[in-house]
């Protein structure tokens, strides 16, 4: 016999369902959850081992340098990054390659990093106009607010390409790259299916980001759709807190002390400078963005605890860039670099290359200034477009601390090169320090220090300054391959990471039973004598809220009719913790869950489907099953197309 709860329950699903509320309410179907249950596993529900690889590739997407690096799963320690690439540049270490993709005119693959960065160097201007030259591209998948698999990305001559197509030319360049390297290393054709992938990505992406990252690897052919388990997309700063937590003391540079002894023997791990229950906070610095993560060891395993989301911002070395270029035109004109850019694409380019090594020599202790050799075809096309030289844009601006040397070169004082840096420090600077400030971030005994921008002198003296000896800075010898190796570690063991904290709150829409004083009228839904409630947020998960690997959150839900063959529930997040109603400011739509529940008929009365939603991982997954005849109902939920 049913409850009269379970009969209305049921009821009023199937009345929601049918009919769309009446209630001035959003438009969802009012569904009410059946069963509103959170499960763990427990460590003895071990997740069922999936495939067996052979190796597992790590590719390391960057904003402004990507590379890969593996490690054959017989071999775990032994950890190799790819071969040195052809054409690097002087001062800068070639283990990575520029994130730089050429297209032809008739917009095919040509070719990705250096490569492309020579081949359209050498173009004539008047053929580069037709090429399509992207560089630090990746930065679109943080910044586009509603994100989707149409998303356009601009070449530098200003024509439009579908983002998907330049992520899934990228990854399948690095597929042919690592499947061309391991056939070489094993003597024979190296077979993908033999191949885990993982792709790092930040940690303060959102869901919309991470799923668009999984469809390029899928339309790039680096892993199947029918078997995602292949690829795992990894957050950056973890792939490098599971390295840092590995290095042995001569591997690093204490900040604190400038050696790399500390009073522990070289070969002592950093770990074994850790004990149960120590907090460290890893920074990593990249081109684009800046994620901070906070970790907790719990020995004996040495898994690893989330203790505070991740946080962070597009504050990357890119920044500099930006600088750079708005002080470019403060003394030429916005409208000369705009029509430079265009007209002079690679030119443009050489350019911001000369700046890449000058930017890496800048130092707090530094006083000769530092020279940026302007290319030619700048002088020249300044000279035409003006009607001046450049030596006398130069007088004129009111920039004193940036001069013309009588060898065609913008010299910059080394305080003028200090200030493009300030405002991408001081926004680094003041997130730690808000984080650090968290009740939750208290006595952290190691800042990891990595990411390409971590190298910046600058930089490390900031984050010194900040800290006062609050905890020690610490930065690995290979700082740019630290995320890179921790990624690979991920891969070989996925479940080293224990427990996250979810970024964002997520929940559906729902109808409960309408309470007098505690609900607003105007939520009101009558309905044959019953008194609803519109538009309540039942939450999943709560921001900043513990998860851990494999926890699930269980819900029911029945179709509206009989013959219904997709059931489609849309899922709302918000930054908030906790949220009352989806019509709440700050909550938004943010993806759809579908269960696809054709074939699944049957003679009970109520079909009940059973979602499982998992939040502990790097991404959201779905399961859902047909309680009347335990089958598998397809289940998916999507962040990319709402």
């Amino acid at each position: 016999m049913m409850t009269e709860k379970e009969t209305v329950t049921e009821k009023i699903i199937t009345d929601a369902m049918a009919n769309p509320s009446p209630a001035k309410s959003m438009g969802d179907p009012g569904i009410t959850p059946l069963s509103p249950t959170h499960t763990q596993q427990n460590d003895t529900d071990q997740v069922p081992p999936g495939p067996s690889f052979v190796v597992v590739v790590a590719i390391d997407f960057g904003t402004t340098s990507s590379g890969y690096a593996y490690a054959f799963t017989k071999e775990p320690e032994c950890i190799h990054t790819m071969r040195r690439w052809e054409g690097g540049d002087p001062g800068v270490s070639n283990q990575k390659t520029p994130t730089t993709i050429l297209l032809t005119p008739d917009r095919k693959f040509h070719s990705f990093g250096y490569a492309a960065r020579d081949f359209y160097h050498d173009l004539d201007p008047s053929e580069s106009k037709h090429w399509l030259y992207l560089e630090k591209f990746k930065m679109k998948l943080h910044t586009t607010a509603n994100l989707s698999i149409d998303t356009d990305l601009h070449a530098a001559n200003g024509k439009r390409v579908k983002a998907l197509d330049i992520f899934a030319y990228a990854l399948a360049f690095f597929k042919e790259q690592a499947l061309k390297e391991l056939s070489d290393q094993t003597g024979g054709e190296f077979d993908n299916n033999d191949v885990r992938w993982v792709i790092t990505v930040p940690a303060i992406w959102k869901m919309p980001a991470k799923q668009f990252m999984r469809e390029a690897a899928y339309k790039s052919g680096l892993v199947p759709r029918e078997n995602p388990e292949q690829l795992i997309i990894a957050l950056e700063p973890e792939a490098a807190s599971i390295y840092c937590r590995k290095l042995r003391l001569h591997q690093m540079v204490d900040l604190g002390t400038q050696t790399t002894q500390n009073g522990f023997s070289p070969t002592e791990n950093v770990g074994s400078a850790m004990t149960q229950g120590d907090r460290y906070v890893v920074v990593d610095c990249g081109g684009g963005t800046v994620d901070l993560t906070v970790h907790q060891i719990r020995l004996p395993e040495g898994h690893l605890k989330e203790l505070y989301k991740a946080s962070g911002g597009p504050y990357g070395s890119i920044g500099i860039d930006y600088e750079f270029e708005k002080l470019l035109c403060r003394i030429f004109g916005q409208d000369f670099i705009d029509q430079f850019k265009i007209k002079r694409p690679a030119a443009w380019v050489d350019l911001m290359i000369a700046f890449e090594s000058r930017k890496r020599a800048a130092a707090p202790d530094r006083t000769n200034p530092l020279n940026i050799n302007l290319p030619f075809s700048f002088i020249d096309y300044y000279k035409k477009f003006r009607g001046h030289s450049v030596e006398h844009a130069l007088r004129k601006s009111n920039v004193d601390f940036v001069k013309w040397s009588s060898q065609g070169m913008l010299r910059m004082s080394p305080d003028a090169m200090n200030s493009l840096f300030k405002p991408t420090i001081d926004h680094i600077i003041q997130h730690l320090t808000e984080l650090f400030d968290k009740p939750e971030v208290s006595d952290i005994k190691f800042l990891f220090l990595v990411g390409g921008f971590a190298e910046s002198t600058l930089l490390q003296q900031a984050v010194q300054n900040m800290l006062q000896g609050r905890s020690r800075i610490i930065i690995p010898h290979d700082v740019g391959l630290t995320i890179l190796k921790g990624a690979v570690l991920f891969g070989l063991d996925p479940s080293v990471i224990k427990v996250r904290r979810s970024p964002l709150t997520y929940g559906v829409g729902v109808l409960n039973r309408f309470v007098e004083g505690k609900h607003p009228p105007e939520k009101l839904l009558v309905k044959d004598g019953t008194r609803w409630c519109t538009d309540v947020f039942d939450t999943f998960i709560a921001a900043d809220q513990s998860v851990a690997l494999g926890e699930m959150v269980k819900r029911s839900y029945t179709p509206a009719k009989p013959s219904q063959q997709v059931i489609v529930i849309h899922v709302y997040c918000s930054e908030k913790e906790s949220a009352g109603f989806i019509s709440e400011p700050g909550v938004r739509k943010c993806g759809t869950l579908r269960l696809d529940v054709s074939g699944t008929e049957s003679t009970a009365p109520r079909r009940e489907i059973q979602t499982l939603m998992q939040f502990g991982d790097t991404e959201i997954r779905a399961m859902a099953v047909d309680v009347s005849t335990g089958r598998t109902v397809k289940a998916s939920i999507d962040f990319l197309s709402h």
